[in-house]
This record gives C-alpha cells, sequence and structure tokens, in this order.
C-alpha cells in the first residue's frame, strides 16, 4: 500500500479511528489493528512508528488486554496515548495507579522539560489538552523522563528519548487539544523520520500497479452501484485493465424510487465501460419474504450478490475476479478491531459475503475513509454529481424498513424517501448533509384525517452530519423544511399518518437503524 506506515494498535478506544485520520491528515499512510498483532507481523522495513491508542479498561484489572513486551525490543518508535501509555509504563517497570480524582475534558498541560515530542513548544508554557482518565502514571519505568505535567497527572507526558518510546496521558487526536496536530507531527517526522509521500495520486498509482500485477490477462467484473465507492473502484480497475473490465448493476428491488434508471444513465452517459443493467427485484424479495432479523436480511442480500455475480461472470466466460467498493468503516465495523470486542454489524460486502466463492476478490479503497475515496475521485475526474452522491446502504431500502421486507411497506418507505430527497434539494443542503433518508418503523399509531380515525404506519426522518460514517451528528434541520417534508409525506404517502425526527448520534447509535 506503502513504502512507508504506522500502524495503530487499538485497545477499544472511541476515538482509534481519529488517531489514523490524524495520521493520515499528516500524509502518512497507517492501518489499525487489534491490539492481539504480534510484533513479528509488525516488523519489517516499512513500519515506521507503533501508536498504542487509549482504551477503557485498567491495566491492573483481571483480564485487561496486554501486548508482548518484546514490541518495544523492535528498535520502532512507540507512541502510547493514554491507556497505551499506562501499559507501556507497566511493561516496562513502572507502576500505574489508580488517580485520587478522575480527570475528564479539557486539562491545563505544562511543558517542564524540552523534548522531540513537543518541539517548537517552549518550556513553562501550558497548552489546553483534552483528558480521559481514572488511571495515571506513578512511578517511571527506567530509562524514561517527565516531559509534561497537569495539575492531576505529574506525569502528564513521558519518554526515553534514547529508545523513541513516548507516553502522552491526554489525547492529541481530538480538537480539544490545541497542540494535538504539532505533537502528532512530531512523532511522525522527528522521532518516526517519516517522509509523508502518502498522497492521493500516489495511491492511485499504487492502486493501478498492483491491480495490474494481481489480475494478470484475466477478466474482472465489478459490482457497480452508482455510487462514489464503485464507481471509483470501477475507474481504478479500468485504469489498470481497459476492456477487460464489466461492471455490472444489480436491480435488487430494494432501491430508492427511480434509482435503476437514473444510475444507468448516469453511468453510461459519463463513462464508456462495459456496463450490464440485471433486473433481479424479485429474487431479493422473495428470498427476503419472512426474515426480519437485519443481521439475517444483510447476509441473505449479501450472498444472493454473490451468486448474481458469479451468474453473470459465467456468460461472460472466463472471469477471475469481483472488484467492490468496500470502504475502512465497513470493516471496522463488521470485523471486530478489538480483540473480544463485538461486531457492530455485517456490511455486505464483507460479513455478508459467503464463506466460499469462486470469484476472487478486489478492494483496492478498503483502507480509505469516504472522504478519502472522494478525493480520488475527483483525483480521476469523476462527475460531481457521482463524487456527491450521499451514500446508500448496500441491503438498500431492506435496512430502511424495520421487520420483514414487502411489496408494500417498500413502496411506503420509498415515496417517503423521494420527498425527502427532494425538499432536502429544494433547501439547498444536499452537498452539506451525509445522508437523509426515511426509516419505516414496524409500528402503527392513532391519527385524524378528514375528521375519521386513522390507525397507520410512521416514517423516522434522520438526517446527520459526517466526515467519514465513523462518528456523525444528527443536522439541525431548519423548522420549516421539516415541517414541509412532514406535510407532505402524510398527505402525499397512502398509509403514513406520523412523521418523527431522529436526533441521535453515533455513537451511541449507527447510522442506519438496522
Amino acid at each position: 500500500m506503502s513504502e512507508e506506515k504506522v500502524i495503530i494498535l487499538d485497545f477499544g478506544s472511541q476515538y482509534t479511528q481519529l488517531i489514523a485520520r490524524r495520521v493520515r491528515e499528516q500524509k502518512v499512510y497507517c492501518e489499525i489493528h487489534p491490539y492481539t498483532l504480534s510484533p513479528a507481523a509488525i516488523e519489517g522495513n516499512s513500519t515506521k512508528g507503533i501508536i498504542l491508542s487509549g482504551g477503557p479498561a485498567s491495566v491492573y484489572d483481571k483480564g485487561a488486554p496486554h501486548i508482548d513486551a518484546e514490541l518495544f525490543q523492535l528498535r520502532i518508535p512507540v507512541l502510547g496515548i493514554c491507556y497505551g501509555m499506562q501499559l507501556m509504563t507497566s511493561l516496562l517497570g513502572g507502576k500505574v495507579v489508580p488517580s485520587k480524582e478522575r480527570e475528564y475534558g479539557r486539562a491545563e498541560l505544562r511543558i517542564d522539560e524540552p523534548s522531540q515530542i513537543f518541539d517548537g513548544l517552549k518550556k513553562g508554557q501550558t497548552y489546553w489538552v483534552w483528558m480521559s482518565h481514572g488511571d495515571r502514571v506513578e512511578t517511571l519505568p527506567p530509562g524514561f523522563m517527565t516531559f509534561a505535567s497537569s495539575s492531576n497527572s505529574p506525569i502528564a507526558a513521558m519518554g526515553d528519548p534514547d529508545r523513541g518510546l513516548i507516553g502522552l496521558q491526554f489525547h492529541p487526536e481530538v480538537a480539544h487539544t490545541e497542540i494535538g496536530g504539532k505533537i502528532l507531527s512530531n512523532f511522525l517526522f522527528r522521532i518516526c523520520q517519516c517522509r509523508g509521500s502518502w498522497d492521493m495520486r500516489s495511491f492511485v498509482e499504487a492502486s493501478v500497479k498492483r491491480i495490474k500485477e494481481e489480475v494478470g490477462r484475466e477478466r474482472v467484473i465489478c459490482a457497480l452501484s452508482g455510487g462514489v465507492d464503485s464507481s471509483v473502484v470501477a475507474a481504478l480497475v479500468h485504469k489498470a485493465i481497459g476492456d477487460r473490465l464489466t461492471c455490472i448493476f444489480v436491480d435488487n428491488g430494494l432501491l430508492r424510487k427511480a434509482e435503476a434508471k437514473e444510475v444507468s444513465s448516469i453511468l453510461r452517459d459519463s463513462f464508456h465501460w462495459d456496463l450490464h443493467v440485471v433486473d433481479a427485484s424479485r429474487e431479493f424479495l422473495s428470498r427476503l419474504k419472512g426474515i426480519e432479523d437485519p443481521e439475517q436480511k444483510r447476509k441473505v442480500i449479501g450472498e444472493l450478490f454473490i451468486t448474481i455475480f458469479e451468474q453473470e461472470a459465467r456468460k461472460l466466460g472466463t472471469v477471475g475476479y469481483l472488484a467492490q467498493g468496500t470502504l475502512y468503516p465497513d470493516v471496522i465495523e463488521s470485523v471486530s478491531f478489538k480483540g473480544p470486542s463485538a461486531t457492530i454489524k455485517s456490511h455486505h460486502n464483507v460479513g455478508g459475503l459467503p464463506e466460499r466463492m469462486r470469484l476472487k476478490l478486489i478492494e483496492p479503497l478498503r483502507e480509505l475513509f469516504k472522504d478519502e475515496v472522494r478525493r480520488i475521485g475527483e483525483e480521476l475526474g469523476l462527475p460531481d454529481r457521482i463524487i456527491y452522491r450521499q451514500p446508500f446502504p448496500g441491503p438498500g431500502l431492506a435496512v430502511r424498513v424495520i421487520g420483514e421486507v414487502t411489496e408494500e411497506r417498500l413502496k411506503v418507505v420509498r415515496e417517503a424517501d423521494a420527498i425527502i430527497q427532494d425538499e432536502i434539494v429544494k433547501a439547498g443542503l444536499y452537498r452539506d448533509i451525509w445522508q437523509s433518508f426515511a426509516v419505516l418503523l414496524p409500528i402503527k399509531t392513532v391519527g385524524v384525517m378528514g375528521d375519521e380515525r386513522t390507525y397507520e404506519h410512521v416514517i423516522a426522518l434522520r438526517a446527520i452530519s459526517s466526515l467519514d460514517g465513523m462518528t456523525a451528528d444528527w443536522v439541525r434541520l431548519p423548522y420549516e423544511l421539516l415541517g414541509a417534508i412532514a406535510n407532505r409525506i402524510i398527505n402525499e404517502v397512502q398509509g403514513v399518518n406520523r412523521v418523527v425526527y431522529d436526533i441521535s448520534s453515533k455513537p451511541p447509535s449507527t447510522i442506519e437503524w438496522e
């Protein structure tokens, strides 16, 4: 992927993905791995640094996540953040104890000694940082010295300069730490000696080269949905192998209103790829009959997608590969990166895939976030109407119909969703919102229309802002817009008498309801 990289070991911090983003903003490629990754798997010429994330555990708790102390003998610089610092302390002979007063939120950090990690910052100066801990380092490991302190943490930053080992009690990755960018930059460039050569252009060049080498002379089919992820994948593969790529767009009957026609039109107008459109709507609805569990829906849909792609591949002759637009958030949510933690949900193109597939997978975007993919789309010259389309889940409206998926229920949510999109576009807010959509709830409520009692469906409106889909906040839509959307849905969508607005963020909620 890159000639230099930083490995992040995840101990369950809510900020782990944010660390990765901050590193990549410095044009240094990084990967998140579970804390169980062995030192042998990390060691190599391309690994320039290791970051140990924070986490909710205490190092002295029974069953607390630990790592092999051999990690610190690799001669690779290590930055421990919060729990990572405490674990470093414990494994290298220092002492960690519960804090007399827990420290959460903003705190003043005082720079006590000059060091590479605080290069460019003055000794004796104080800065605002973000703390989130209930333990603190009481005794330094042998060879370490204190670099900074706070009122509640006499050892808020420590290090062993000779071995390139650094510990920070606070979180440099969050925006509330005013010197966070400077600290991470110092770690990456002063301590790890990174060059910062990773950008979207270099990613495109490396991806095209890798696809050529992997595919050889075989043919590839691409699962194309019309969104930015699959379109960027198709563009990358086409750049690598040309006409040996065939794109397949599957109408699974779970799409938004008029989407199949609109997407196929956009793709044919914008590109000269070999595009096959497959109508499999009846087959998907038949397979989903009677299924209410969201995980089972995703499994059924993922497996049926693969079956269709393999059928289409056989029609084309010898096809060896399936390319799809899997992103890093899909991988993180589908596969636990924290050892014994729970999977959040199976994404249809990750956890929803069958165990045995005839086609080999190509997933060139697997390590990227959505905004990074959009920048690649710009680099490849994709049109704005594809690059800035709001994300749409692979299982489609099946995960926006809570409960069993039927044609009648799909029609209700599809019509409501069309109204939401129309009003959001008319309000000029489409590009400002990460996702806006309708969810059909599995309940009915009493209402009154034309002096008559009704007992009909409820639509939940969801509109969120996000950068990469890992965290999200609900959008404060204008009251007038909310009123217009609710009024139109209730008046125009038969069978709906109530609209509610979802004002939950991620975390604790997910973006989609299922």
